[in-house]
């Protein structure tokens, strides 16, 4: 078994923020805005907006969004999904089989100061899929007939450009209640040992964008994590 974890949501870069992450390790989820024409009307930010605590700028209430990985607890979302278009996540992602899982992390601005928090912002876990299927390789601009991804946000946009669309199984995956961190206390910078000892990443540089890859041994270790808990 293997799990390959990928960096998702709001960003500094897109749309100007991250989601909040508190002392408590209760975080929300803020996707980035949808960048390419869909072939029908997608949610905004506006929409999310009376679903969420995070204050949405009024600039950007209009903006679509990008609603991917799309988990069913999570507002305008239907099934567990993921799909990607960028080969240096869909390479990896294709390589997964049935039974494996996908991580996703994303970095998120601390809103109140705790020992186990860096001080201002951090990669944490948010969610994971056990896939239901092995991924599905689509061909290029084809929907798949596969209604499990009719509400992802690739197989809306026009032409579909997902490289892989994965399918969670709704007994294994989940959007997390806690964030569990990737980063030290010292800094958001700073990758701790799920990065440094578990995974194949030496953490430096930009760890924090990378897909991170676990062997069985650190896929039993991240599943077996608690929200707020450090290595």
């Amino acid at each position: 078994m293997q799990a390959i974890a990928i960096n998702i949501g709001a960003n500094t870069n897109e749309p100007g923020f991250r989601g909040p992450v508190d002392a408590d390790g209760r975080f929300e989820y803020i996707p980035i805005p949808e960048s390419r024409p869909t072939a029908e009307t997608v949610p905004t930010y506006g929409d999310l907006a009376a679903h969420l605590k995070t204050s949405i700028p009024d600039d950007i209430a209009e903006t679509p969004v990008h609603l991917d990985p799309e988990f069913p607890e999570y507002p305008h979302c239907e099934r567990y999904s993921y799909g990607d278009e960028h080969g240096v996540k869909a390479g990896p992602l294709s390589d997964l089989s049935a039974g494996e899982y996908v991580f996703f992390y994303a970095t998120l601005t601390v809103t109140e100061p705790a020992d186990w928090l860096p001080p201002e912002w951090g990669a944490f876990l948010v969610g994971h899929f056990r896939l239901a299927t092995d991924p599905v390789v689509p061909e290029a601009g084809t929907v798949p007939s596969d209604d499990r991804f009719a509400n992802n946000a690739h197989c809306k946009r026009d032409p579909m450009d997902a490289r892989v669309l994965l399918a969670g199984d709704p007994d294994d995956s989940r959007l997390y209640d806690r964030a569990r961190p990737l980063s030290t206390p010292e800094g958001g910078t700073d990758a701790n040992p799920v990065v440094t000892d578990l995974s194949g990443d030496s953490g430096r540089g930009p760890w924090w964008r990378r897909p991170l890859r676990f062997d069985s041994a650190g896929t039993e270790r991240l599943l077996s994590l608690d929200g707020c808990e450090q290595l």
